[in-house]
């Protein structure tokens, strides 16, 4: 190849990339055009488009609620081992098929980790199938830290079946350390402990 032949060459392939530039360019300017265009035509057209304009949204209210009774739920607290337990409120006043929230403290008063549960129980006994928890800190074990202090959330609604005779219930947890996972602190989990 000569140098006349490499000169062509040469000036070919500048004008190739050049050529390819600006694809790129224009690939990258239509990749970034692409979501105000995807947005405008789904404005249009209606199509999966979550946040119209000019549309005043309303909360939606739980049809479910029966405002016309009013329920009094008392929360108690046992605990089993080192530490101490108890809810932020004794009591709440709900309406069957509200969702409440209560919580409850832990305070592990020992210099080491503890492993515990707690486990509910209702007062009058025939509330518990009406009794429905959507998140416990009861659904799985605690691990408390040396002399750590947890807050541990309740959140539940009173099935509005409950039968109207029933005007107090009493949600009672007792926790409690589970037997052989007790570990001091500062131990490593070893094959004996």
């Amino acid at each position: 190849m000569d140098d006349k032949e490499a000169g062509i060459l040469g000036k070919l392939n500048g004008q190739m990339l050049g050529k390819l530039i600006v694809v790129a360019v224009l690939m990258f300017g239509f990749g970034y055009a692409l979501v105000p265009i995807y947005k405008q035509i789904c404005e249009l057209t209606g199509i999966n488009f979550l946040t119209p304009k000019d549309i005043t949204v309303e909360a939606i209210s739980n049809s479910q609620i029966d405002k016309t009774r009013t329920l009094t739920i008392e929360f108690d607290a046992n605990s089993q081992g080192p530490w101490r337990f108890r809810p932020t409120v004794n009591s709440l006043q709900v309406h069957p098929g509200e969702m409440a929230t209560i919580v409850y403290e832990v305070v592990n008063t020992q210099s080491r980790s503890v492993d515990a549960q707690a486990i509910p129980s209702y007062a009058p006994q025939q509330a518990e199938k009406y009794f429905k928890k959507v998140e416990c800190f009861c659904f799985r074990q605690q691990t408390l830290a040396p002399n750590q202090a947890k807050q541990m959330p309740v959140v539940f609604y009173v099935d509005p079946a409950l039968p109207r005779d029933v005007k107090v219930i009493t949600l009672s947890y007792t926790f409690f350390e589970i037997a052989g996972k007790a570990k001091v602190a500062g131990q490593g989990a070893g094959p004996n402990g």
